[in-house]
């Protein structure tokens, strides 16, 4: 009876000292876990930003296709990447559209209305601007611009002198105007493909529209409502969410994406107190155009960016 009463008066003891050490070794382990969890996303946030920068650190590492950054002063490129190379440019065309919109000088405040032929027939994407909807040609404008509405852009060619067809030819024309002799329009949205250009081409359209007061307020524009049917809001947001980043100084902006395309983006903005246009077509992923700005910025921003050659082929 002796020997089984140590015996129970022992296991009581070691449960005692197991309750005891059980939470201390928990709590090591949650400890241990969260230091190697921190240690690990400290070190994916170092490769993160190694991976920001080209092998010889001078530059950014972009993960766009194509992509060109020119200094507005001097017209120098500060980076340059498949500049030359002809690509489809998606909704960067409603830039020129915009612009031979404004140059025909026609009334902002009369009313153009979304028809059948502005349906999208070759892509099916699809609106919020439905058949027979009227707004003024203003507003129009500010939706093809800041909310890259197709079916505005597409009416506002329709209801252009001599119609579409009209509208189109004078995007052409006014391409080779200002020099950009690999660019070439079909349509007025960018839904088809044929619609090419080259960063080179485009640096000169972004700084022919950054003359146009209006192509500025609207492509900046973050936020838009205008009345629906029976008087409903809609609200339209930028299809560009750095204009709605304080941290941004953007004087043009407008992003584009079609499957041939990939996503693309080209603004005008002023960094470190310096005017520059970035151009970046053919980039993969929704948020990658995005990033490649922010890292375009941070390297403008922490490096003599502006005394640097390019270190990118042309």
């Amino acid at each position: 009876m002796l020997a089984r009463g140590n015996q129970v008066k022992k296991r009581i003891i070691l449960l005692m000292l197991l309750s005891y050490a059980l939470p201390t070794h928990v709590a090591f382990a949650k400890s241990h876990s969260s230091n190697h969890k921190a240690h690990h996303k400290t070190h994916k946030a170092t490769k993160v930003a190694r991976a920001a920068y080209t092998s010889d650190g001078l530059s950014p590492l972009l993960a766009s296709n194509i992509a060109l950054i020119i200094d507005e002063q001097t017209q120098r490129p500060l980076y340059k990447k498949n500049s030359q190379q002809v690509a489809p440019i998606a909704s960067i065309t409603k830039l020129m559209t915009a612009m031979v919109v404004l140059d025909a000088a026609q009334s902002l405040d009369e009313q153009v209305s979304v028809g059948v032929e502005d349906l999208d027939m070759l892509k099916g994407t699809r609106s919020r601007l439905r058949i027979g909807m009227a707004f003024t040609r203003s507003e129009m404008l500010k939706l093809a611009l800041m909310a890259s509405e197709n079916r505005a852009a597409s009416a506002l060619a329709r209801s252009y002198p001599g119609g579409t067809v009209a509208a189109v030819a004078a995007m052409n024309a006014k391409a080779q105007a200002l020099g950009m002799t690999s660019t070439k329009f079909f349509d007025p949205t960018g839904l088809n493909s044929d619609n090419v250009s080259t960063a080179q081409d485009l640096v000169k359209m972004v700084a022919a529209a950054r003359n146009y007061s209006l192509i500025h307020d609207y492509t900046t524009t973050g936020t838009h409502s205008v009345d629906g049917w029976n008087g409903r809001e809609m609200r339209f947001n930028n299809t560009n969410p750095l204009v709605r980043n304080a941290s941004w100084e953007i004087g043009v902006s407008k992003t584009g994406f079609i499957n041939e395309a990939g996503r693309c983006l080209v603004m005008e903005a002023t960094i470190s107190r310096r005017p520059v246009i970035i151009v970046l077509l053919d980039s993969v992923g929704k948020r990658t155009r995005i990033g490649d700005a922010n890292r375009i910025k941070q390297w403008m921003e922490n490096t003599n960016a502006f005394a640097s050659a390019p270190s990118r082929r042309g």
